[in-house]
């Protein structure tokens, strides 16, 4: 009991209801006509292998532009360089890969947005990884020009945060209010299949109480894909680098709330179990007998003069949710985060008045 009251009792793992918005759908996986699933279509690894088959008839002629490596041994400022640049050879094929791609991800996105979940979606914002380049940036933008066309009236755009900082700054709308009130930093860890980052982000709630000017204070990575760790090795990492930054904090004297929050692929029980999803990380995540917010608990069991607390939900929901302050103009928005899958959540804001309405009740 008293483990569920330190890592649940402050909010539930993978709820529906955060502080600011209800979660109406995540993690979707639809499947294809082939069985397969359809956001496989339109993830990091398609836009390369589409990329790569519109240089096959240009590799047997012995002209292609972009040389003889395989797409994924191409960095991605080597191919926004290829858009800009002087080869006009280079600039085409990657274009038309662009075109291609926008083309499969309207395709799944308008799958996605027939969902009863997703009706009346107004806005999507895109993170993950392939975001993070001029080339993700043209192939959102030519997406939302192919959704408008096919009638849908959305709007498609970037995510606002660096991919790699929204994962850790979205880990304060999973927090209760009254944590910020007496602290002034919290402590994120945003788990992926190739890295785990660790940081500790600044809420600046007092320059602004919607959290829009939180920022990320200092982060730790570590490509966990390269080292091959074990589950539980993986965990003492985590630790390791959770404890760092809480020394860090405690020297300059910052106010360190206690509590954790954690950006996790994969479905998230309410006890802190992961039921799906989390094939990509190292060992079974999924196993009955692991609880990462249990492990962490024990491991770190107060910060500062008080018990931690742990709040776990899906790394896409928790990628969307650093758009929270930028979305109050609409009521139904949602997130598309690309990376070795497409990630995926709907949100519908919480109404300001609740708060008002229920004094009045």
């Amino acid at each position: 009991m008293a483990d569920d009251v330190l890592t649940t009792g402050i909010a539930r793992h993978g709820a529906a209801r955060l502080p600011s918005v209800d979660v109406d759908s995540f993690n979707v996986e639809l499947k294809d006509d082939d069985g397969g699933f359809l956001g496989d279509r339109a993830c990091k690894g398609a836009f390369r292998k589409i990329l790569d088959d519109l240089r096959k008839p240009l590799k047997k002629n012995g002209d292609d532009p972009l040389g003889d490596r395989a797409a994924k041994k191409i960095s991605k400022s080597e191919l926004d360089a290829a858009l800009s640049g002087e080869d006009i050879g280079a600039a085409a094929v990657v274009h038309g890969a662009i075109e291609e791609f926008a083309s499969e991800l309207a395709y799944v996105t308008s799958r996605i947005l027939k969902l009863k979940s997703w009706t009346d979606t107004q806005r999507i914002v895109v993170g993950g990884g392939f975001r993070q380049s001029r080339v993700g940036e043209l192939a959102i933008a030519r997406t939302d020009i192919l959704l408008k066309a096919q009638g849908f009236e959305v709007d498609l755009l970037p995510i606002r945060f660096d991919p790699d900082e929204a994962g850790l700054i979205g880990c304060l709308h999973l927090a209760p209010s009254w944590i910020f009130e007496g602290h002034d930093s919290i402590l994120a860890v945003d788990i992926g299949g190739t890295n785990i980052r660790c940081g500790l982000v600044e809420t600046r709630w007092k320059k602004a109480q919607d959290l829009s000017k939180a920022a990320v204070w200092h982060a730790e990575l570590w490509r966990h894909a390269d080292d091959e760790p074990t589950r539980e090795g993986a965990v003492k990492r985590m630790v390791k680098m959770l404890k760092e930054l809480i020394a860090e904090a405690d020297k300059e004297g910052l106010k360190l709330a206690p509590f954790i929050g954690i950006a996790c692929p994969g479905v998230i029980n309410e006890d802190g179990s992961i039921a799906k999803g989390a094939q990509n990380l190292p060992g079974n995540w999924e196993s009955s007998k692991f609880n990462l917010p249990a492990s962490l608990v024990e491991a770190i069991p107060q910060i500062g003069d008080h018990d931690t607390a742990v709040v776990m939900h899906n790394d896409g929901v928790v990628q969307g949710l650093s758009e929270v302050p930028f979305m109050q103009d609409v009521e139904h928005w949602g997130v598309l985060t690309i990376g070795t899958g497409l990630g995926n959540a709907r949100f519908t804001n919480r109404r300001k008045e609740d708060k008002k309405d229920k004094k009045k009740d």
